[in-house]
């Protein structure tokens, strides 16, 4: 059994305040101890994980949320940059996007996401794929960065 000493620390890649305001709410009402830091685009993504500037003091994430549709790089691009460096291929990255086009789907696993969850539109839809999510990611799984 491994021994979590600290809370999981999830990157949501968002750039709708209203899905980030339902994301870190369903994360205060789920059962894990999990610090959700956000970013709005994919350059500050990217910064985050590279732990630039004003993130040089975060923590690596445990798991990535990513939208596709993002500002200045999108998703994709930026799941291409994670799962191609050898310091961030390991983080398990969930696509979490209102795109439910074929190709989208698609893409994102060929660019190695670990999931593709469509964003429910309705609100008690959102918080459950919230708590699914946080069930079998911090619950189920054993991530890399609990063994590393």
């Amino acid at each position: 059994m491994i021994n979590r000493t600290r809370p999981y620390v999830i990157l949501l890649i968002e750039d709708n305040p209203g899905d980030v305001r339902l994301t870190q709410e369903a994360f205060k009402e789920g059962k894990k101890d999990v610090t959700l830091e956000v970013v709005t685009d994919g350059i500050e993504a990217l910064k985050f994980l590279r732990k630039e500037g004003p993130y040089a003091e975060k923590q690596i994430p445990d798991l990535i949320l990513l939208d596709l549709n993002l500002p200045k790089w999108d998703g994709r691009e930026v799941l291409k940059e994670i799962k191609n460096d050898l310091h961030f291929k390991r983080i398990p990255v969930v696509v979490l996007t209102t795109s439910n086009a074929g190709a989208d789907i698609l893409n994102s696993y060929d660019l190695h996401a670990n999931c593709f969850i469509n964003k429910p539109i309705d609100f008690d839809d959102f918080f459950n794929i919230i708590h699914k999510i946080e069930e079998f990611w911090l619950s189920t799984a054993i991530l890399p960065t609990m063994v590393i």
